[in-house]
């Protein structure tokens, strides 16, 4: 759930609100839309990473933001081959991206 529909519901839940209870909310996400919008900031964070990468020869790619919240990214150049790959995505690329939105599950690499 995002963060507004928890604090939405926590309210709902406090004594004296009672009035606000008996009314339908629906708590679903469409992931339509908010995938949307992470799209857009997964791909501000990338911006952020990818000098590091090119300073090294490589770069990578956004592929995708799936309904189970894992981000699909494609390494270029250097680090398409490179043997560390997998510890750039993990210790690196996931990592900053979980430091800054905690709802991601993972990233993996795709070609």
């Amino acid at each position: 759930m995002n963060v507004f529909i928890l604090k939405l519901k926590g309210w709902l839940e406090k004594p004296g609100r009672e009035q606000y209870n008996d009314k339908k909310i629906d708590y679903k996400i469409d992931h339509r839309k908010e995938g949307t919008v992470m799209n857009e900031q997964i791909k501000e964070a990338l911006e952020e990473i990818r000098p590091f990468l090119q300073r090294d020869g490589g770069d990578v790619e956004f592929v995708d933001y799936t309904d189970d919240k894992i981000v699909q990214v494609k390494l270029l150049g250097h680090c398409a081959g490179c043997p560390h790959s997998q510890m750039t995505i993990k210790g690196g690329i996931e990592r900053i991206l979980k430091e800054k939105y905690p709802e991601i599950s993972s990233v993996e690499a795709v070609q």
